[in-house]
């Protein structure tokens, strides 16, 4: 899947040059640009992969500029692009987060290298999840279900794979941790509970990290995981958001976008967005409520 880049650097013709170059060999998609730090929050990268940012910047440098995005739970990559050639300061960037270091003046032979090898480690780190994931629900039943049970659960999980066909997120990475959600919910409803009593978001996350990790993982790569599945949760939510405003965008009577949007997210904001589409924003400044877009998710898959 193509990568979704933001641009943090002060000189535009940096960020022009950074995006051709991006374009041209179909690396991704630029979906958003900043001039500084400034008002840049991790809201504002739900759909983004790796940020592209400059070191030094007048306002909030790029160190300081990690630091925040990763405390607000921004996961994804950070690549530095700088000419400053001061080995502390590259190695302070290091230990603050950045994965990889393109040096100034722009080379497009570098650029292109540095991010396919950035791609590429996505793709792995993806490709792990996954069969961690799978691993995890493989080993979770300590006694095979009945044929009742196993019926119903196919039956859900058929329906939640329809579903995220029909919103375009079904090849999104947060779908496997969409679909633990949903098996989640179905536990908890057949204890007696009603799926209106969701705990917060970060406890529910928390719960669920814990069980499809190791008993001897660290807190802290329990905590990187939560903060992980955090952001890759509000990925999948809000390109459902902009697909389904994409579809009334097109076609107000589309039956997906009459169904759909009015149930998982507030009509408000979808007609936002609409309108941020069609002046041609990519990023959004829409409010999207993912604990709603979680419960009336599994309401639409119980039927």
């Amino acid at each position: 899947m193509p990568l979704r880049f933001f641009l943090i650097e002060d000189d535009a013709a940096v960020r022009k040059m950074l995006e051709k170059i991006i374009t041209e060999n179909q690396l991704g998609e630029v979906v958003g640009q900043a001039e500084d730090g400034l008002d840049v929050s991790a809201d504002q990268l739900y759909s983004v992969d790796v940020v592209l940012i400059d070191l030094l910047m007048p306002g909030r440098d790029g160190i300081q500029t990690m630091k925040k995005l990763k405390e607000e739970g921004f996961t994804g990559q950070f690549v530095m692009i700088s000419q400053v050639e001061n080995k502390e300061m590259v190695g302070q960037a290091y230990l603050h987060g950045v994965d990889t270091y393109i040096q100034k003046p722009i080379n497009r032979h570098e650029v292109v290298a540095v991010l396919k090898r950035v791609a590429e480690h996505i793709s792995i780190s993806h490709s792990l999840h996954s069969i961690r994931q799978l691993l995890q629900t493989l080993d979770q039943a300590n006694t095979p279900p009945s044929p009742l049970q196993q019926n119903k659960q196919t039956q859900l999980e058929q329906q939640a794979q329809h579903l995220l066909l029909l919103l375009g997120i079904a090849g999104e990475s947060g779908a496997s941790d969409l679909l633990l959600i949903m098996r989640w919910l179905a536990e908890k409803e057949k204890q007696g509970q009603t799926i209106h009593e969701l705990p917060p978001l970060k406890e529910l996350y928390t719960e669920l990290v814990r069980q499809t990790h190791a008993p001897y993982d660290d807190e802290s790569a329990i905590q990187k995981e939560v903060r992980a599945m955090e952001q890759r949760i509000r990925r999948i939510v809000l390109q459902a958001f902009t697909h389904l405003s994409s579809l009334g965008l097109t076609d107000y009577t589309n039956p997906t976008f009459e169904h759909f949007a009015p149930r998982l997210f507030d009509f408000a904001e979808i007609r936002r967005r609409m309108k941020e589409l069609e002046a041609g924003e990519k990023t959004t400044k829409c409010r999207i409520n993912v604990r709603k877009f979680l419960t009336a998710f599994y309401m639409e898959i119980k039927k």
